[in-house]
């Protein structure tokens, strides 16, 4: 079930806070409840996911997308990712999250997010987002000319543009195995 409590608290918390610029850090604070553990004690990984996904949605808030969103009624849709677990938050744990744009190519935005557990990070995600209209997806200079920006394009970190370069060779679609086929 969608965290729809933690949801409103975040978007409560975080109404009035001050805009971010494009490569601004977004950090959010949570703790982990029994409604968020696994059968091993510990915060389950698809809900991990979900609380990158509400500090996504406040970055793009700050940083002025959900407006361009709306005006164009575009929206916003992962295209692919990285997710290292490091470290297990268990029950009661309270946590920092730090989420932010490290940049873009000419099809998609590149966001990092990683979970600290004191001075241990426990978790650290790259995701792959693009903005779509009915079309399809909208380039980022389209969606940047909308929100007004006009800095240039860093470079990707090197770690982030080896994962981009490896996932380029994937195959797509993947291959289906024989036994899957005939099932």
């Amino acid at each position: 079930m969608y965290p729809l409590i933690r949801a409103a608290k975040e978007l409560i918390k975080d109404r009035n806070a001050p805009p971010l610029p494009i490569l601004g850090t977004h950090v959010s604070w949570h703790r982990c409840w029994p409604q968020d553990i696994d059968v091993f004690m510990e915060m389950n990984n698809g809900r991990i996911l979900t609380v990158l996904d509400l500090g996504r949605t406040l970055l793009a808030k700050r940083v002025g997308l959900l407006k361009a969103l709306a005006k164009n009624g575009w929206s916003m849709t992962m295209a692919g990712s990285t997710v290292r677990y490091r470290k297990r938050i268990r029950p009661f744990v309270r946590f920092k999250v730090t989420h932010r744009c490290v940049g873009w190519d000419d099809k998609f935005f590149y966001l990092e997010h990683a979970i600290w557990i004191g001075e241990d990070c426990a978790t650290h995600a790259l995701y792959r987002a693009a903005v779509t209209d009915k079309n399809g997806i909208v380039r980022p200079g389209t969606v940047f000319r909308s929100m007004g920006f006009e800095g240039d394009r860093p470079d990707l970190p090197q770690w982030a543009q080896n994962w981009v370069d490896a996932d380029a060779t994937r195959p797509w679609p993947p291959e289906i195995p024989a036994e899957a086929a005939a099932a």
